[in-house]
């Protein structure tokens, strides 16, 4: 005779019991997944405002180089606008329109930009200047919009507590308009490349730093606080 409730059709075990009794984990969304990825990937390497300012050493620094300039989401999507302008313009002109000249447009401007970091980054490195971007530690739009635009124009040197010309950042962006005539079609200046690269890294450097100084608040509102995790 069997006991109760054992080897009949529909009953099972105890213990499969208790685990059919729980509930089956919910998928996680997109938003659950995303939010535990750095927001360094989308803005660069930055410093947050509840970490102390301290000085990089060698190795710290190759690897701001390399986030930086490989593995950014911002640097890509910043060559990838700064591209559509070009192709609006239609400048170069002999590089046509289309995919293909869209193609030639945002590798010109994303190998400029290679050229440019890497330039900064042996710079900062000789004269011990910091490369990161700074969040500002003061609070209201103005403030901050202000540090933004400064800090594309000065950065600290290596006491992180004294601000110095940031003369790295805009030797790079010079030096690689200068060498993009190797290049870019037809008959180019090379120091009025290097100017006008110059005055560009003027302009959108300040507006990649306002994005990086609002982002973090930008997503939050975005996502109801739930991207990016806190620190």
């Amino acid at each position: 005779m069997l006991s109760p409730g054992f080897g009949q059709e529909g009953s099972h075990p105890p213990e499969q019991q208790q685990e059919n009794a729980q509930p089956q984990a919910k998928p996680e969304s997109t938003l659950e997944k995303v939010r535990d990825v750095p927001i360094e990937w989308l803005i660069g390497p930055y410093i947050p405002t509840s970490e102390p300012l301290q000085p990089l050493s060698n190795q710290e620094r190759q690897k701001v180089y390399v986030h930086q300039t490989f593995f950014t989401a911002g640097a890509y999507i910043e060559r990838i606008f700064t591209a559509g302008v070009d192709q609006a313009r239609g400048v170069p002109s002999q590089w046509g329109g289309g995919m293909a000249g869209y193609g030639r447009r945002f590798g010109n401007r994303y190998g400029q930009f290679v050229i440019a970091n890497t330039l900064q980054s042996v710079g900062n490195a000789a004269l011990g200047y910091e490369s990161r971007y700074d969040l500002c530690r003061c609070t209201g739009f103005w403030p901050r919009t202000r540090h933004a635009i400064v800090r594309n124009f000065v950065t600290y040197n290596r006491t992180e507590r004294e601000l110095r010309p940031a003369i790295p950042l805009y030797a790079g962006s010079f030096g690689a308009g200068m060498l993009s005539t190797v290049w870019l079609p037809g008959q180019r200046n090379v120091w009025k490349e290097g100017a006008y690269s110059a005055l560009e890294q003027a302009g959108w450097g300040s507006a990649y730093n306002w994005v990086s100084e609002f982002a973090i608040d930008i997503l939050q509102k975005l996502t109801n606080k739930r991207y990016p995790k806190a620190r």
